[in-house]
């Protein structure tokens, strides 16, 4: 048994205990279903760098837009803990842990939720018998706190009211918005909200001290009355339905069940400090702060423990340390933490890795993710812990280079912004660093400045769903909800499936101005013509494919019987309504009711879908290939674009994929092309589906029920479903999908790999095309290879001038990945043989030279030789006739002159017996008059005199040099 485990023993209310109480009270006496946590990164929200509380998954319900399909848009009632960090973005706690004794950059967090159906009477009520009876906390330690209201907003009376049944008035507080009106983003729901304090210390009135930022009186939940949405401009519209959000701090709880006097002090953390004590072989924890923390030894065994849990959760659910983004933010996080280590608890490089086992044993029960990727995990922490390693050291370098250049007393945001981005430099350590020296970073320009490409990326999101006419074009609540109380049914899109047919007799079921463009603000018409611009158009069925999945929407018309037309460009699907949105032909008008024809571009969804169904088989090749019998790894699909001229695929993969390897996986995903493997769909099951032996999910995806399988191989998958552990289907892609398909992989044509490279820690990205590009690209390619393989028939310079514009051609030249390489390497072959030319070359000039220079020996008088030869301004030849001469010459000094267009040298040396030679102030004297610049010894020197016009120059410099 562990120390951790035998501890849990000892405790009434060890954390596992906690947990399940909590989630136990509202499953079994309340009628909440348990959800299980969604991943700490939402990689469906754009918005969002990491879960940040436990509404986050069920955005898409508060906004009216959760897909029908799901079993998510059935709930009402809902419980669980959910992981959440807070480490970037508006929601950042990253500065202070380690700092105090309850800041946290992952926590867990309790809650309970209800989706229009019950609302604050009952939330409190459920609250306060939860803490009190459940848990058996004293009442006469709690305080309640109510939104005291604002311009904007009201006094939220009936919260107070609500708490006065269960507390004295001096314990119901009311407080402004910054503590108790809860948004999610600068944009989203959002609501007054009562918070719940708890007394540590008790017998006291300690009313003043709630939300003092004191460890003695803490928030322990909060319930969140989520009635509004907040506008992109800031104003707040009222949703259709009225939804509660809680959220408890599992580990403030736990805390005070444990009765000790921080977070830090429970089962949560103290197998984790004996660990870190372990490995590092530090004083132990104890628990102090600020001026007390002598050295900032418990500072660091805080932010140590903090910041592993944080990573092992993040990088299990999909995340990995990089330059931009949530992988920044983690990259920052690890260093951080290392930083102390190393620093404050003399912790050897490497240690940080060690700590993965002891999360995955605390934790790896209640989050299986965790033991399923503890190898994973331990991996791609200890490539960054190594790399952080060499950073530190040449930081280090570049940093006090940069101090000492910096002029007043703030250390700039490009010197920072250049450490990090070139470095890979922390800019918390550059912060230490500089007021070390009496210096300050400026932080928030430096996160500003990183913060660009995240908020970029968001906007070009929004623009993409606001559409070409910079209309807010999205479908959140009220118009969700408008639909469904016009008696309007979500879309059947079902028809998306079938090709080549026009889809007629759809009927217009609703048409949509933009958000805030109709007299109600909601932005719905009753007609609308060519003069509104980018309009959208609800229809009851569509053959048209909304993006998703990764892939994108597709494009056509929507055809009127008197021959409107609506050019679609894009169509969304919201809460299962498929919005087509595009602009009128010109004096055209529809109205609701009328009936348009769908006609998909079927042509430019072909190749669409050939990059899907490929997209599939390269998934199956690379765990094919890549993973066997000697590799702990596995290939995760961890992102994908499909559009109609290539496909991205990215997966999980620590280190690099070799040549071979690349080339393997780009001839069998077109050998499955050539034996023509037919492709199936079905609607099956979850449950069932779920059953299959190969199926292959992406990790984090919430898939309806019953959901769409996609199985490329000889058998159905009704053969597959009654079967589903036969191994015979380990030899075929099975996935869930439901994007749109070829009926046979022979119609892909071909399949070209134009590029393999890692886009984070652990993350790699294969881009490629299909068919008739596929077929070019290796044309291209073989064309290449064609005036390659005709260069190698050339010599010397010719081939030097044919290597260098074969080298730039091949630079952007779209071919084959693993062609483009093998060319490269013969090119490089081309260059060495370039080089061992010239050296021939110089090698028979400089004996030619030196003999015509050892032949004037003979008939010198004095002991000089001053003399021209026109070899070129060539500095190796120069420096190749001064060796050589050097070696082989008997009594004279040597002065030669060398012409070239624009310049000329001048350079001398002698044999090394004649001591008395100063060869450099011989040269420097010479030339003198004309601006010649070089250097050299006593022994030899070398110097340029650039001019046009030479021969009278050279001349003087022959003439000076007989003189000196």
């Amino acid at each position: 048994m562990s120390s951790s485990t035998a501890n849990k023993e000892e405790l009434e209310w060890p954390m596992d205990r906690v947990r399940s109480t909590f989630i136990n009270f509202f499953k079994e006496k309340h009628g909440h279903t348990f959800w299980a946590s969604s991943p700490c990164v939402p990689h469906d929200d754009p918005t969002l760098l990491f879960t940040t509380a436990g509404m986050n998954q069920y955005k898409s319900i508060f906004l009216g837009t959760c897909d029908p399909s799901l079993e998510m848009s059935t709930l009402k009632r809902a419980v669980n803990s959910q992981k959440c960090i807070r480490a970037g973005g508006k929601h950042n706690d990253l500065d202070d842990v380690g700092k105090d004794v309850y800041h946290h950059t992952f926590f867990e967090m309790l809650g309970n939720w209800s989706f229009g159906d019950y609302f604050k009477k009952e939330a409190i009520e459920f609250a306060w018998s939860c803490l009190t009876e459940e848990f058996g906390l004293d009442p006469e330690r709690l305080y309640a706190t109510y939104f005291r209201g604002d311009k904007s907003s009201p006094c939220d009376d009936e919260a107070r009211e609500i708490w006065l049944r269960f507390l004295p008035a001096e314990r119901v507080l009311p407080f402004d918005a910054k503590d108790n009106f809860w948004e999610m983003g600068a944009t989203g729901p959002c609501g007054p909200c009562t918070e719940i304090h708890y007394d540590r210390i008790g017998n006291r009135d300690a009313s003043k001290l709630v939300n003092a930022d004191l460890p003695d009186v803490i928030e322990i939940w909060n319930n969140v009355f989520i009635q509004y949405n907040r506008e992109s401009d800031g104003s707040l519209r009222s949703l259709p339905a009225q939804h509660i959000d809680t959220g408890m701090g599992f580990e403030r709880l736990t805390s005070i069940l444990q009765n000790v006097d921080s977070n830090y002090d429970t089962d949560i953390f103290m197998p984790l400090f004996a660990k870190i004590q372990s490995i590092t072989g530090a004083e132990g924890y104890t628990g102090r702060v600020g001026d007390a923390d002598v050295g900032f030894k418990d500072t660091a065994y805080r932010v140590v423990a903090d910041h592993i849990r944080t990573l092992c959760f993040a990088i299990a659910d999909g995340a990995v340390p990089s330059n931009d983004g949530r992988g920044y933010v983690l990259r920052r996080v690890l260093r951080r933490a290392v930083r102390y280590g190393r620093q404050n608890l003399g912790a050897e490089l490497g240690f940080f890795q060690q700590l993965v086992p002891i999360v995955v044993e605390l934790f790896g029960v209640t989050y299986k993710e965790l033991k399923d990727q503890e190898e994973f995990l331990t991996r791609i922490i200890a490539e960054e812990e190594t790399s952080f390693g060499q950073t530190l050291d040449k930081g280090l370098l570049k940093f006090n280079d940069l101090a000492e250049k910096s002029v007043g007393k703030v250390f700039s945001v490009i010197d920072a912004h250049f450490l990090y981005t070139t470095m890979g430099f922390p800019v918390d350590l550059t912060g230490l660093m500089a007021e070390e020296r009496g210096m300050r970073v400026d932080k928030a320009g430096f996160h500003a400045k990183m913060q660009e490409e995240f908020e970029l990326s968001k906007e070009a999101h929004k623009a993409k769903m606001m559409g070409s006419g910079g209309k807010d074009m999205t479908l959140e609540a009220e118009q969700t909800s408008y639909l469904i109380n016009t008696s309007v049914t979500p879309t059947d899109d079902a028809p998306k499936y079938v090709w080549n047919q026009i889809l007629e007799g759809c009927t217009v079921k609703a048409l949509y101005l933009g958000r805030g463009l109709s007299a109600d603000g909601i932005g719905f018409a009753e007609s609308v013509s060519a003069d509104d611009g980018v309009v959208g158009v609800v229809l009851d069925q569509t053959s048209f494919y909304a993006e998703a999945g990764g892939q994108v929407n597709d494009t056509g018309t929507l055809i009127a019987p008197n021959d409107t037309t609506l050019d679609v460009e894009n169509v969304q699907s919201f809460g299962g309504f498929v919005l087509h949105t595009g602009r009128l032909s010109a004096g055209a008008k529809i109205s609701v009711g009328d009936k348009l024809n769908c006609s998909v571009n079927y042509t430019r969804r072909q190749p669409i879908a050939a990059n899907h169904t490929m997209t599939h088989e390269l998934n199956f090749v690379l765990q094919d290939t890549l993973v066997n019998e000697q590799s702990s790894q596995s290939v995760d699909q961890k992102g994908s674009l499909v559009d109609d001229l290539k496909l991205r695929f990215d997966f999980s993969w620590s280190g690099a994929i070799s040549r071979d390897q690349l080339a393997t996986i780009e001839s069998t995903v077109r050998d499955r092309i050539q034996k023509a493997i037919p492709v199936y769909s079905y609607v099956a099951p979850l449950k069932n589906a779920k059953e299959i032996s190969s199926l292959r999910a992406v990790f984090g995806e919430v898939y309806p029920d019953p959901v769409r399988v996609v199985s490329i191989a000889p058998h159905s998958i009704e053969s597959i479903l009654a079967n589903p552990q036969d191994a015979t289907w380990k030899e075929y892609s099975i996935e869930f999908c439901g994007g749109t398909h070829l009926n046979n992989t022979s119609e892909a044509k071909d399949f070209c790999l134009l590029n393999e490279e890692g886009i984070a820690k652990g993350i790699r990205r294969i881009t490629a095309v299909t068919g008739n590009l596929a077929i070019e690209a290796t044309k291209r390619g073989d064309q290449f290879a064609k005036k390659v393989t005709e260069a190698g028939e050339k010599q010397g310079l010719h081939l030097e001038s044919e290597v260098k514009l074969l080298n730039e051609e091949l630079k952007s030249l779209s071919i084959s990945y693993v062609t483009k390489n093998s060319l490269a390497d013969v090119l490089t072959g081309y260059s060495k043989k370039v080089v061992q030319w010239k050296k021939q070359q110089v090698t028979a000039m400089t004996n030619k030279i030196v003999k015509h220079l050892l032949d004037l020996e003979p008939s010198t008088t004095g002991d000089k030789i001053i003399t021209r030869f026109d070899f070129g301004a060539d500095g190796k030849m120069a420096k190749s006739v001064m060796t050589s001469y050097a070696k082989k010459g008997k009594k004279a000094a040597l002065l030669v002159t060398a012409g070239n267009q624009g310049k000329f040298m001048v350079l001398a040396c002698c044999p090394k017996s004649m001591k008395s030679m100063d060869c450099k102030t011989w040269v420097s004297q010479s030339v003198e008059s004309c601006g010649g610049k070089g250097g050299g010894k006593k022994d030899s020197a070398l110097f340029t005199v650039l001019a046009q016009d030479q021969e009278e120059l050279i001349q003087g410099v022959l003439e000076k040099a007989r003189s000196v």
